[in-house]
């Protein structure tokens, strides 16, 4: 496949939507003060644009990733690399800046949350969204919300692994791909109100249901080869219109897994210029969505900025941050991808 293609700006732009979203509770106002909450009538966060859109990319690329595996040691080494060492990191980050920002009567060294914070959360489901003493004074006392997502993803990377054994068959793939599509649809439109509150080994049954459902539909249109669909524009031009007819007729929610990833796919292929060359830079997305919200909520703590403020300010240092995650962190870890375990004794601790 071309790399001449939207996809790194669509990342990118996500991953802003996601920082403007958060400026709002985190600011102590509230994210139905958006504009596009107003318009679309409640129908639509920032946040919400950004977050799906990062599961339908994501589940397209981590299917063709699949199928370029060699095994499926070969996949999970691929997968360890892009998300654990600048999780690491901004994990450490956290736990750098905490005594900064520490304002509990307990001693920083004597706070058993100090310690466990950073190993918790690198397992991904051990998740510790706080340490007592840290932005107790914020709106929002999080260390770094932003983080709940990521077990979700890597869980449906575990799942879509069970397709190895098909790689080759794309065709069998895709009927599975469809069945669980279709489940997962039924189960989200037919069952959410029994569902949505329902927690499962700390995943709750809302943000399975939806987010898994535009995974696996960004999934389902990889092995269908979404790519090479003829006239893209014009099947892009028909999407955004039921997109937008949607919202009018208040009915989004019921078709947003169905035209939302066709949407985001056909605009990432459809070559833009100034835009298809925007990731010669570097990826900044992942490092943008992991280090924007204890920035957001250090600058909350020492300047108490309003929500335009704070979304300027921290807008500005995110993609800073972004940029030096995938320089110095993510595009370091990515080189050991090619890497073979046998060849080199020295890379056996990968």
């Amino acid at each position: 496949m071309t790399k001449s293609n939207n996809f790194d700006f669509l990342r990118f732009l996500f991953a802003l939507l996601v920082v403007i979203s958060h400026s709002f509770p985190l600011s102590g106002s509230d994210e139905t003060k958006q504009w596009i909450y107003q318009v679309t009538n409640g129908q639509i966060v920032l946040a919400q644009i950004g977050l799906t859109g990062f599961f339908i990319i994501s589940g397209f690329f981590i299917f063709q990733s699949l199928e370029r595996s060699a095994s499926l040691k070969d996949y999970f080494k691929k997968r360890f690399l892009r998300l654990f060492p600048a999780l690491f990191f901004v994990l450490l980050f956290s736990v750098l800046l905490a005594p900064f920002v520490y304002t509990s009567n307990i001693p920083f060294f004597k706070n058993k949350e100090v310690f466990t914070y950073l190993p918790y959360n690198l397992t991904l489901y051990g998740f510790q969204s706080s340490i007592k003493g840290i932005f107790d004074t914020n709106p929002y006392h999080a260390i770094n919300g932003s983080l709940w997502t990521i077990k979700y993803e890597f869980t449906l990377y575990v799942i879509l692994s069970l397709l190895f054994f098909f790689r080759n068959r794309r065709k069998i793939s895709a009927i599975l791909l469809s069945i669980v599509f279709l489940i997962f649809i039924f189960l989200y439109n037919f069952c959410l109100g029994r569902l949505a509150d329902a927690s499962i080994l700390g995943f709750q049954g809302i943000h399975v249901l939806n987010l898994g459902t535009f995974f696996i539909m960004g999934s389902l249109l990889a092995s269908m080869k979404f790519q090479n669909l003829p006239y893209k524009k014009l099947v892009l031009t028909v999407a955004i219109f039921l997109l937008f007819l949607s919202l009018y007729m208040n009915c989004y929610d019921a078709v947003k897994h169905f035209v939302f990833p066709v949407v985001v796919l056909l605009i990432g292929f459809i070559p833009i210029d100034f835009i298809k060359d925007f990731g010669k830079a570097g990826d900044a997305s992942y490092g943008i969505y992991i280090y924007s919200f204890p920035i957001q909520q250090a600058l909350i703590y020492f300047f108490n900025l309003n929500t335009y403020a704070l979304m300027l300010a921290s807008v500005s240092i995110s993609i800073l941050f972004g940029y030096l995650s995938w320089h110095c962190v993510e595009k370091k870890a990515l080189r050991y991808k090619k890497v073979k375990f046998a060849q080199n004794k020295s890379m056996k601790w990968l």
